[in-house]
């Protein structure tokens, strides 16, 4: 009886209503990208062009030689995560945008640079929402402490009811990368495309949960299709519904996004 009656309560859900709800523009809600770092000129000037005003990004650039973070300067070291950010900004532009550079001019990081900038995002930053569209190859996580402190970081920030999206390896499923692979407790995103980026699906395959759109506004390689722009795609739907109830919880948010993709039937697919 009580399945029939959650049922019942989602089928008065539309989708399209709460995600195109004016209101849902993701005011109110902090993201992270960790990533490459961000361009924040570039991101203002086109927003501006468009008559929209974005909150200023903030930011820092992250080492493994140092405790604390280094100032962020607002300009990138690859366009990767310029790319990612405007794709969460064109879905939510109301957002409070945090860049964690965790590459840097070497354009490599360790994964105990990800863990830190992690940390930084949740307990400093105290966002609410963290797109990783970044993948550590399963071979450089056989060390089990590694592994084990990435999968620890990753249980605090859900504990601490912190909506993480994590890209799955663009070979996915013939290749597992992590943190992607650490599902539950964060959502993880697989490529897909589909005519409305709002669109998306729930297909669970070897641990990643859903696919988005994969192709990007902004960059050289931004479409081309990939899963570093399928998670933030999602990141950005959840801003909107957060904008709308900003207490709800990962796992709310979750059961939401699986129900939304229910409700309207979003596989038809490109």
């Amino acid at each position: 009886m009580s399945g029939e009656w959650f049922d019942e309560v989602f089928a008065l859900l539309n989708p399209d209503r709460l995600l195109r709800d004016p209101r849902a523009t993701g005011e109110g809600v902090s993201v992270c990208v960790i990533d490459s770092g961000v361009e924040r000129a570039l991101l203002e000037e086109k927003f501006q062009a468009q008559g929209q005003a974005i909150e200023r990004i903030e930011g820092a650039l992250f080492t493994t030689d140092r405790p604390e973070p280094l100032p962020y300067d607002g300009r990138q070291s690859t366009p990767h995560g310029t790319t990612v950010a405007d794709i969460i900004l064109t879905l939510a532009p109301k957002v409070r945008l945090f860049s964690a550079d965790v590459f840097g001019p070497q354009g490599s990081c360790e994964v105990e640079t990800v863990i830190k900038a992690l940390h930084w995002a949740i307990d400093v930053w105290k966002c609410k929402v963290v797109n990783l569209s970044l993948g550590v190859p399963e071979q450089r996580l056989q060390a089990m402490n590694r592994r084990q402190q990435f999968l620890q970081a990753i249980e605090e920030g859900y504990f601490k009811d912190v909506l993480i999206f994590a890209a799955a390896h663009n070979d996915h499923p013939l290749t597992r990368s992590y943190p992607a692979a650490f599902a539950p407790p964060l959502i993880s995103v697989d490529k897909g495309l589909f005519e409305d980026p709002l669109q998306f699906v729930y297909q669970l395959r070897d641990q990643v949960e859903f696919q988005a759109h994969a192709r990007g506004y902004l960059g050289p390689f931004a479409q081309e299709p990939a899963t570093s722009w399928a998670a933030p795609h999602l990141a950005g739907i959840a801003c909107r519904i957060l904008s709308l109830k900003p207490d709800l919880k990962p796992f709310e948010i979750k059961t939401i996004l699986y129900w939304m993709f229910r409700s309207s039937n979003h596989g038809n697919k490109e």
